[in-house]
């Protein structure tokens, strides 16, 4: 019974997909951002359970990705379609869509590439989402940003610049704690410390400049490890 725990969690993960984007399609965008929220709850839970219960299976691997593609593909691209569809041609609102493929194409490449086990290669798709989600936030709290996100230049260079990430060839760490030691996690505390930090001093505006800081950080501990070796 307990192999099938993570499984049941991580379905979890797909139904909150699937009710956001009813909420999407609806024009509710705020609503649907908490269903990517609650998505990424699940996400977390079912691997935390999979390491407790040491309950491991193919099947759990492949459920997680069709689940994440849901959740963290298509809803973020539907919440982009219904920003974009607010503006003219009406059309290019299908644009949005641009990151659900290349969501796609990054779970398929995560399902096969054996340098993910510890780090990432590529911005995971859960980030992804949490960048675009927190669009329908800031405009909710603060409507003052409200005109030059709803911008269709601004819409898509934040979904080019996503789509590129989610494929691009950038090593990023894990929040994976192997153990809780400062040496071997100091790039982690760093992160956490200064989110947290960021979003007590801006709310959800922060979580774009979090994203990015994620990056970054990301970008300079592969250079510092790369002339370490060196």
């Amino acid at each position: 019974m307990k192999q099938h725990i993570p499984n049941m969690i991580t379905c979890g993960n797909v139904l909150c997909g699937c009710v956001g984007i009813v909420a999407a399609s609806q024009g509710k965008l705020t609503e649907a951002v908490y269903f990517i929220l609650a998505g990424m709850v699940f996400d977390f839970a079912d691997g935390l359970a999979a390491r407790l219960l040491r309950a491991y299976s193919d099947i759990g691997k492949q459920l997680d990705s069709l689940a994440d593609m849901v959740t963290f593909g298509v809803l973020p691209g539907m919440v982009l379609f219904q920003l974009l569809a607010q503006n003219e041609p009406k059309w290019a609102a299908y644009g949005g869509f641009l990151l659900t493929v290349f969501s796609a194409l990054r779970l398929a490449k995560f399902n096969i590439d054996t340098r993910q086990t510890d780090s990432f290669i590529g911005l995971p798709t859960p980030s992804a989402a949490l960048f675009v989600g927190s669009l329908p936030l800031i405009i909710h709290q603060q409507p003052a940003y409200k005109t030059f996100i709803e911008q269709p230049v601004t819409l898509f260079a934040i979904t080019i610049s996503l789509s590129f990430l989610l494929v691009a060839e950038l090593p990023l760490f894990s929040l994976k704690f192997k153990n809780f030691g400062w040496t071997d996690n100091k790039i982690r505390y760093t992160f956490m410390f200064l989110s947290v930090l960021l979003f007590v001093l801006f709310k959800f505006l922060a979580i774009p400049f979090i994203l990015l800081m994620y990056v970054l950080l990301s970008f300079l501990s592969s250079v510092t490890k790369a002339k370490e070796k060196a």
